[in-house]
């Protein structure tokens, strides 16, 4: 079977202009200050071969604040779980030890979500 080719990401397949230069797009995001996150708090078993998750999405930043704030929710529910893409999964079904974590560290626009 034939793996598919991925493209270069940039979206353009051919430019009429002569003097056409493409420049990327800068990745780097600011990170919202803890107040203003809207944090949203799922229990989650989807594609996890039935093992629950507490899943937090809405986290708008770089990625070294995500995985920062991640360590801080997996140390303090003492369990494991990842931070990637935005997402941060922690193991178990801890959504009221990560409320209180997330309430006592600034984050007042967080909801339960299920």
């Amino acid at each position: 079977m034939k793996k598919k080719q991925t493209s270069s990401g940039n979206g353009i397949v051919f430019s009429t202009n002569p003097s056409f230069q493409w420049e990327p797009e800068e990745a780097a995001r600011e990170t919202l200050p803890s107040a203003q996150q809207e944090l949203r708090i799922h229990l989650d078993k989807k594609q996890r071969a039935g093992k629950v998750v507490t899943l937090i999405t809405g986290f708008v930043g770089a990625d070294g604040d995500l995985e920062s704030l991640g360590k801080t929710l997996r140390n303090f529910c003492g369990t494991g779980g990842s931070s990637k893409e935005g997402l941060i999964l922690v193991q178990g079904d801890q959504r009221e030890k990560v409320l209180q974590c997330l309430l006592k560290n600034g984050y007042k626009k967080t909801k339960k979500i299920g």
